[in-house]
């Protein structure tokens, strides 16, 4: 989806006309998206597509719930709001799912293990790689 694609279908999500205002949301819920997707911090150039439904969702959230931040309890002509913890909604946030990499340890000289000892020849059998070449 493009920029100007996510613009679009925030303005009809939302009634925001301004693209300043969509712009600067986009932004804030981008930059949850890549917090979320990349918690290690090495973010993409680019919003991956898998996440753009969810980003504009989000966007969509924060502009909806703007002048309400933090709201508990909202009682009005018998409708009641209720918001969850934090900034965004956790139902939102659990459709990103975190990238996750392997770190393999470098070998240094000191980790290597210690090659085991070669066991000892018990001196009763005598050397296993002396022969008896005597023959009677």
């Amino acid at each position: 989806m493009t920029p100007q694609e996510k613009l679009a279908l925030l303005e009809l999500m939302t009634d925001e006309t301004s693209e300043t205002v969509l712009s600067a949301y986009l932004g804030l819920a981008g930059q949850i998206v890549f917090e979320k997707a990349f918690p290690f911090g090495t973010y993409p150039e680019t919003m991956p597509a898998q996440y753009d439904g969810v980003h504009v969702e989000i966007a969509a959230y924060m502009i909806n719930k703007r002048g309400a931040e933090g709201e508990t309890v909202h009682l009005e002509n018998g409708v009641s709001r209720h918001w969850e913890d934090g900034g965004v909604s956790s139902s939102l946030l659990r459709r990103i799912v975190p990238f996750a990499g392997v770190i393999f340890p470098t070998a240094t000289p000191e980790s290597e293990p210690e090659p085991e000892p070669e066991p000892e020849p018990d001196p009763e059998e005598g050397d296993p790689d002396e022969t008896d070449e005597t023959e009677p």
